[in-house]
């Protein structure tokens, strides 16, 4: 009998993350991202749109939206459409708070009330791999299984040509995609109140932990509301990434995940 270990989606409390001294003194969060801005780095954020105006999120350097094209398949091209249900933006304020100066893309693949189809999911994120951004942050997934493995071709792709995707592990104990693939940075909540508090997580799937738990956030229509969930913990990760980048231009996702791991509180505390 195949045993399997329990999966952890969310944290309930940061002393069950203990972890083995890491022996790091060279990679600190000082050396890491103190002083950096987000100033060069691309992100791209992957969902239901942005509002462009929000004074939480801009400026925004692109905005794009996935259309059926004029033979019906999936297609992206510039838009001007407003967000369709908020998350994107609420995604987009928290990435603009803590990486200022990165440039700030969307792509929407995201209708109203979160409804979307596994075709516009793929050609949105591919689209993304393919334009080069350094970062991109999916606050979204799916548990459709026929997307699995194209979505893990995405996810290698992204990672062979040097684009960190910040993947948000499913809010429901179900398997679901791309966060499970190790090519992507996944993304639990935790609930602790200091956005800048990311832990590694020492029992996959999820690898990290990000505030995820009522957090004010950018709202449509220039407003801000209070929401929960890993989707929200995301984007936190995400800007963490784009600082580390912007200081430490030309790391791979790999390096940048590693750094991740040695600035996380409870890695850097063992040590």
């Amino acid at each position: 009998m195949t045993v399997h270990p329990e999966l952890t989606w969310r944290l309930g409390h940061e002393d069950d993350l203990a972890v083995s001294p890491a022996g790091n003194s060279v990679v600190t969060p000082e050396w890491a991202w103190h002083g950096a801005t987000g100033r060069g780095v691309r992100v791209c954020v992957v969902d239901s749109g942005v509002d462009r105006d929000h004074p939480l999120v801009a400026p925004v350097q692109g905005a794009y939206a996935v259309v059926a094209g004029p033979d019906g398949k999936a297609v992206v091209q510039e838009s001007d459409m407003a967000d369709t249900c908020g998350h994107g933006t609420a995604c987009a304020g928290i990435i603009r708070s803590i990486a200022p100066e990165c440039e700030l893309y969307s792509v929407q693949v995201l209708g109203a009330g979160f409804s979307g189809t596994g075709d516009a999911f793929l050609a949105g994120l591919r689209w993304a791999v393919e334009q080069g951004f350094d970062v991109v942050n999916l606050s979204l997934s799916t548990n459709r299984r026929h997307l699995a493995e194209p979505l893990r071709e995405l996810g290698d792709l992204a990672y062979f040509r040097r684009t960190v995707l910040v993947a948000s592990a499913h809010n429901l104990p179900v398997e679901s995609f791309p966060w499970r693939f190790s090519s992507v940075v996944s993304v639990g909540s935790h609930a602790e109140s200091d956005p800048h508090l990311v832990l590694y997580n020492p029992r996959p799937p999820v690898e990290f932990f990000a505030r995820g738990s009522d957090v004010e956030v950018a709202w449509p229509g220039g407003g801000s509301t209070r929401c929960t969930g890993n989707s929200f913990a995301t984007p936190h990760v995400a800007a963490r990434c784009a600082l580390i980048l912007s200081k430490h231009p030309g790391l791979t996702p790999f390096q940048v995940k590693t750094v991740l791991y040695l600035t996380a509180r409870n890695v850097r505390e063992a040590g």
